[in-house]
């Protein structure tokens, strides 16, 4: 699979990863103590949503109005969405957004650096040339903020333990490499030989199960702490989609994380189905001791 952001920015899967972004850095600040946020594939951090629409040549349908367009609308909903819909509201408004529709979309760097204190510390590596200059330009000047043109998993093995000696990181790669879940996998045991305690969130496609389900049992062979992964579908597997749904796996998730990020999604699975069939799993890989 090769998953180009910028053309699914604000989709129905960067909803579901935001959001429990969200509620993993709110975790982390339960405590005074700083900490140190990697992001390891970071993109270019900040999506115009007007160039959705333009693919490499040809024209294609945006993704965003299935997406956070629906969050941008709808009543009612949850104090974790409400948080994440401020977030994205307040910089579509800096970047010059009119407010009745998004048109600036925040990347994982961006909604990271709106919530962190002066005591938290933040990472952002990017190894695409384009993308990285384009996350150098918003994030140079950003504090406590260090911007590298780097390999993400590489990242991982350069950059733990942080001083904090606290740490969330988050894995979102792009999917372009065929062996890229064996590459997370060896991004996790390099991480928790470097500091156990760490929590790594790491996004994913769900196109095969297959595959899904070989990544768990490699994972199960590491000796895993607590580790949890949450999923959405918006249809069910007859709806013909190329990805249907996408998850996020948490490894040595925050208290209580597990059960807000289910209710998350089931929330979401309501607000955001294209077809019937859709819903929210969890499914814990190593239980909480």
């Amino acid at each position: 699979m090769n998953y180009r952001h910028r053309f699914h920015a604000g989709n129905f899967a960067d909803v579901m990863k935001h959001v429990l972004l969200v509620q993993l850095v709110r975790a982390m600040q339960r405590k005074e103590k700083g900490f140190f946020f990697l992001d390891t594939h970071a993109g270019r951090g900040a999506y115009d949503l007007a160039a959705a629409a333009k693919g490499d040549s040809l024209e294609r349908a945006p993704e965003w109005p299935g997406g956070v367009r629906k969050v941008w609308v709808q009543e009612g909903v949850s104090e974790a969405l409400r948080e994440y819909r401020e977030i994205v509201r307040q910089f579509d408004a800096e970047n010059g957004g009119k407010g009745d529709t998004p048109r600036f979309y925040p990347g994982s760097p961006a909604i990271a650096r709106a919530l962190m204190r002066v005591q938290d510390r933040v990472a952002l590596c990017e190894k695409h040339p384009e993308e990285f200059a384009a996350l150098e330009e918003r994030f140079c000047f950003a504090p406590r903020t260090a911007v590298r043109e780097m390999d993400g998993y590489a990242a991982v093995r350069a950059m733990l333990p942080p001083l904090e000696r606290r740490a969330l990181v988050l894995i979102d790669p792009p999917f372009e490499a065929v062996d890229e879940f064996a590459l997370v996998a060896g991004a996790i045991r390099e991480g928790l030989a470097r500091l156990a305690q760490g929590v790594f969130a790491v996004w994913y496609p769900l196109t095969e199960r297959a595959r899904i389900e070989t990544f768990f049992a490699e994972l199960r062979t590491l000796e895993l702490p607590s580790t949890v992964a949450v999923e959405l579908t918006i249809a069910g597997e007859r709806a013909g989609l190329k990805m249907r749904g996408c998850g996020v796996l948490v490894v040595n998730p925050p208290w209580k994380f597990a059960e807000a990020a289910e209710s998350v999604a089931k929330e979401l699975a309501r607000l955001l189905a294209v077809a019937p069939g859709g819903g929210a799993r969890v499914e814990w890989l190593v239980e909480e001791r």
